[in-house]
């Protein structure tokens, strides 16, 4: 296995330093591109605009289509044609959070970090009530609550949050640590594991999941007036989930407030002390369901050669986030990088060969949803394999989606052809901390629906920052924890790749087309 290993490297390797040479890079383009991104950027200014100016992005929510009408103005005034939303199917109802205040009252007054959870309604106006501790291994444990609850807060008996490690926040790689996936070899697909579902693990977290919807079914018969949960975090970060479906048939479920762990465990100490604690709240939450469509914003710069224009370059990221704050590192700043890079080339005057597209969708939090519908309404179905005429025109897709952080690679997304190609492409960025080359699949986000269909789709590697440790999903996530210089330096090198595979006399290399993957039964 070793012998077989490494020479799966070697010939990668080989590959990549044979036609390295062979790929040209046109290094007066690519010093107008540096010009332009590193020189006179608006990267910041668009961030600007989808942050602090449009708010929260949560899907179907009207600060995310404020954001999208936004993005598409933006892009027009840029010279970009065909800019419009465009719907990918039904996604289910928006949702905001109106107001949102809650406190301890006694036995003294305190002011609590909490967040309500999406999709949840809010308090029907200004409640005080004495905070329950509910205590229940079992559907029968409830049964002692029954007709005590009415307007209630209760809690729950939960483990404290993280522990405090004092390990700093924000990292960027090692060089160590590039070398380890500059040296990766070749991993294999995704496989199901057989029996996964039989496992004790999957057993005791259906267990965990229906004690628990048993529970939120009870305490919403009990008219329970609020819920607190303790949200994933420490020192005053709360992590933001929903506690309620978006579908437009989803049931009723009570207020819920995931509050920080450090007010959470507080509350929770003085109750199981035997010391009374009384809390007011008032939380105004809206739902939106006239409209229960998705929408991606797109936009082109159309391509110029006879026989190339035909054919697409594209390049995304998600644009939607969650309601804790701004969706500054997840995702605007990958937004924010694509639509830079688009700017950058219509500023130096490019006329591309083949046409170039930008898509910011949406819906990604929920799972993808925004570049799949998009995938399947243009270029096939991954369930079938049954591929629609634009499925062989799109070159590659190109994404961003992993923070701040600045571009010091790419996953080849075990697309071994494409490695000299663009180990040529970043030549030019080594000075700026680009030139990473891995194997590796990486997953979780929006190129994953192109992949799936057969086409070439790419994430860029990025520094994590405190992209996993602070912001992401969190009430620290705004334009604040932006890097200005890693921004450009990002768009810089997307509009590079961009620029390049729009230019080359053939499209990037394809890998081996998906097999449909067989139905798993279900127990």
């Amino acid at each position: 296995m070793k012998t077989k290993l490494l020479y799966s490297f070697v010939l990668f390797a080989g590959m990549a330093g044979s036609a390295f040479a062979q790929e040209s890079v046109d290094p007066a383009m690519v010093q107008k591109i540096r010009d332009e991104g590193l020189s006179h950027s608006k990267v910041m200014e668009t961030a600007f605009y989808l942050t602090d100016v449009s708010g929260p992005r949560l899907s179907g929510s009207p600060s995310l289509k404020h954001a999208q009408d936004w993005a598409v103005s933006r892009l027009k005034s840029w010279g970009m044609v065909n800019a419009t939303r465009e719907p990918w199917g039904k996604f289910g109802k928006g949702w905001e959070v109106e107001k949102n205040y809650a406190a301890i009252t006694v036995p003294y007054y305190h002011a609590i970090a909490a967040i309500p959870k999406a999709w949840t309604p809010g308090t029907k106006g200004a409640l005080k009530g004495d905070v329950v501790l509910i205590k229940a291994d079992t559907i029968s444990d409830l049964d002692k609550y029954k007709g005590t609850l009415q307007g209630k807060i209760v809690i729950f008996d939960t483990k404290a949050g993280a522990e405090r490690t004092f390990k700093t926040d924000a990292t960027r790689y090692t060089d160590e640590e590039l070398d380890a996936m500059a040296k990766a070899t070749s991993q294999p697909g995704d496989q199901r594991r057989a029996g996964g579902r039989n496992t004790p693990q999957f057993a005791a977290m259906a267990k965990a999941r229906a004690l628990r919807a048993a529970i939120n079914t009870f305490l919403m018969g009990e008219n329970v007036g609020l819920v607190l949960s303790q949200a994933r975090g420490s020192d005053g970060t709360v992590f933001t989930t929903n506690g309620a479906s978006y579908a437009d048939t989803a049931k009723a479920v009570s207020p819920e407030l995931e509050t920080s762990g450090e007010d959470y465990q507080r509350i929770l100490r003085l109750v199981k002390a035997g010391i009374k604690v009384t809390m007011e709240a008032d939380i105004k939450t809206r739902f939106f369901a006239d409209d229960l469509q998705g929408y991606d914003v797109v936009a082109e710069i159309p391509g110029t050669d006879k026989k190339l224009k035909d054919q697409v370059v594209m390049i995304g990221g998600h644009l939607d986030s969650w309601h804790g704050a701004t969706g500054a590192t997840d995702n605007a700043a990958g937004s924010a990088v694509m639509m830079e890079a688009m700017r950058i080339l219509k500023a130096v005057n490019f006329k591309p060969r083949r046409t170039i597209r930008i898509a910011l969708w949406s819906s990604e939090e929920q799972g993808l949803f925004g570049s799949r519908g998009y995938v399947l309404n243009h270029f096939g179905d991954p369930k079938t394999m049954e591929l629609k005429p634009e499925q062989p025109k799109l070159s590659a897709y190109y994404n961003l989606d992993n923070g701040t952080g600045k571009i010091r690679g790419i996953y080849l997304q075990g697309d071994s052809a494409a490695a000299p190609i663009f180990k040529a492409w970043l030549e030019p960025f080594k000075d700026l901390g680009a030139s990473t080359l891995t194997i590796r699949n990486t997953g979780s986000t929006d190129h994953v629906s192109f992949d799936a269909v057969g086409i070439p789709g790419f994430q860029f590697i990025q520094d994590g920052l405190d992209y996993g440790t602070r912001t992401h999903h969190s009430n620290q996530d705004t334009y604040d924890k932006l890097s200005e210089d890693d921004l450009k330096q990002a768009a810089t090198i997307v509009a590079s790749f961009v620029y390049n595979t729009s230019q080359r006399d053939e499209m990037i290399p394809r890998k081996e087309l998906p097999k449909v993957q067989p139905a798993i039964a279900r127990n």
